[in-house]
Formats: C-alpha cells, structure tokens, sequence
C-alpha cells in the first residue's frame, strides 16, 4: 500500500480549507487506502477532519479509527447533492481543519464545484489494473477526467500482468505530471528496463523513430537518470512563442490523450541557434543532448534539450501513439 504518499505534513494556506480527493471507480480500494492512511502518524493532527464518502463500497469505515482519528464521515448520495452551499454547511457543522473526499467514479469529476475558500491540495488515483481495460474501452472520458490532475496515481492488483509498459505510457499521456506506481501483491513493481524500450540506449545517438515517440517523451519526463546527458534525434513539428527567450523552440508532436477532442502538443523545450529562422508548424529533425533544469512550465525540473542541429524534415501526419 503507497499509503505513505499522502502528504498532510506540508504547510497549509490557512485562508483556504485544504482538500484531499481520492479518486477511483467501484472497488479500486479507495477506502482501503484511506483507512491505512488515517492509521499513519502523518495523518494525525489537533484539529477535526471532515470525510466525505460519495459511493457506497463493499468496505465500511472502522467507527473506531474515524472517532479516534477525529473524523467525521458523511456519505453524499448523488451529485446534486455536492453543491458549493451543502459543502459549505458541512463546513459550519463540523468546523473541520481539512476535507478528505471519497469520489464515485460514475460522477464526472469535471461537474465538481467547491465553495471559493475551498481548495483541492492533494489529487489521489486509485486504480483496480485488473478492470483498467473495461473502463478505457467503455469509459475513458470519465477516467481521464479522474487522472488528469492527479498528483499520484497508484495501479494496484497487477499481479499477473508482465508488460506494464503500454498501462504506463497510457496514463502518463492522461496525467503527464503526476507520479504512476504500480503495486502487485507483494508491494512496488519496478520501472521497466532500457532493453524493453524500442529503441537502443547504449548508442552514442538514440534514434527515436516516430513510432516511439509516445514512448520516448513519456519516459523522459520521468527517468532523469536514464537520459540526462544522452543525444537523441527524433522528427517534430516546430512550436514558438514571443514568450519564449531568445533561441528556443518547442519541437513536438500531436497526441490524443482521451478523444479526439482532446489533442494535445507533446514536445520539450529546446535551445538551438536555428531558432530564429524556424516557423511555427515547420517540420524538423532535431539532434540534441538532454539535460534536466527549471523551466516555469514544467513547474519544476524537466527535460531541456540543447541542439546539436536542427534540419528541415518531411511531415509526419500521425498522431503519436502510446
């Protein structure tokens, strides 16, 4: 259980009630999960903590741990009760220091609106991988909705399961920040290896054919030790921006992350002296050394090429897959 992720220990806005959202569809083990949670001393605190349950699972809260815990639990039976002014109620009730939200996966995550003072801290996923394929082939909209903004997303259940590789790329493309962990039965799987990735790691250029695009930029974000200080060269469309400092460009390509409505530009911030002289949507082969340094949209560290050469290209109409 990667319990021990939730974190309760940071410093919070005292302006704003802090919520903690814990996502899944039925029997993902969301309250499993927040149950070890609320036995962890991180979780313990002076004030009282208000839980609110949105679906009704086959495990029940410990009325034990909630009274020992200080928390309050209050099951909302549909979504139009989850009104900014109920919430706000509850809030006058229950005086609590913080709001834990079980959500029901049937309710669109985007239909959620909180009181203004309220703000989500933290955004949890729970995954059950042994039903993953049923909702992406029948619900993926609703799924995206869930991981999009997810700070965590724990898969557990994937004893059985070899290749975790194509699970991965395909929330990461759905949740490009957040932290994707797999759990079987006897705890954390590891990631997967450099010979499982479609292209050679030990050569002095890594050729990243369009094919593996998806797979490249998704694990790049992710493995730092992995790629810093490699060269790569990869075909992409050119992306720029008056905002962008002097010299830099974004080479990247289209992807579909949940529908067809929903494309997104998959690409990492580039320094070349080409830059002044490239279009946007001009296509490009790029040559360039990975590094890993902050840069504002990343919100932290993140990949930074540095370009060996940039050379016009033919187009590739695809759309990256995962």
């Amino acid at each position: 259980m990667a319990g021990e992720k939730m974190e309760y220990t940071d410093t919070l806005d005292d302006d704003f009630m802090p919520v903690f959202l814990i996502n899944g569809f039925l029997e993902a083990g969301k309250t499993q999960f927040l149950q070890f949670t609320m036995q962890q001393d991180y979780f313990q605190t002076d004030g009282k903590t208000l839980l609110i349950v949105c679906e009704d699972g086959d495990t029940e809260y410990d009325t034990e741990l909630l009274k020992r815990t200080k928390t309050a639990g209050i099951f909302i039976e549909s979504m139009d009760e989850l009104t900014p002014e109920r919430l706000l109620e509850l809030e006058l009730l229950y005086n609590p220091e913080r709001v834990l939200i079980e959500w029901n996966g049937m309710w669109n995550q985007d239909d959620l609106q909180l009181p203004d003072d309220w703000r989500v801290y933290q955004q949890i996923t729970i995954i059950d991988m042994s039903t993953f394929d049923l909702y992406v082939a029948n619900m993926k909209p609703l799924l995206y909705a869930m991981i999009k903004n997810s700070e965590l997303v724990i898969c557990n259940r994937c004893d059985g399961i070899e290749d975790l590789s194509g699970y991965r790329r395909t929330l990461k493309s759905m949740c490009q920040r957040g932290e994707i962990v797999f759990e079987d039965s006897e705890g954390e799987i590891d990631e997967i290896a450099d010979e499982d990735l479609p292209y050679d790691m030990s050569a002095d250029v890594i050729a990243i054919s369009p094919e593996a695009y998806g797979i490249w930029y998704i694990d790049c974000m992710d493995r730092r030790d992995r790629y810093e200080g490699k060269i790569v060269e990869f075909t992409a469309m050119v992306l720029k921006s008056p905002e962008f400092p002097k010299n830099y460009f974004v080479p990247g390509r289209m992807a579909m992350t949940c529908c067809e409505a929903d494309m997104t530009f998959l690409g990492f911030v580039t320094k070349a002296r080409e830059a002044k002289d490239l279009q946007t949507k001009q296509w490009v082969k790029v040559r360039a050394r990975i590094a890993y340094e902050f840069w504002k949209d990343y919100e932290g560290e993140g990949p930074v090429l540095y370009a060996e050469s940039v050379q016009p290209a033919e187009p590739i109409r695809d759309v990256v897959q995962f």
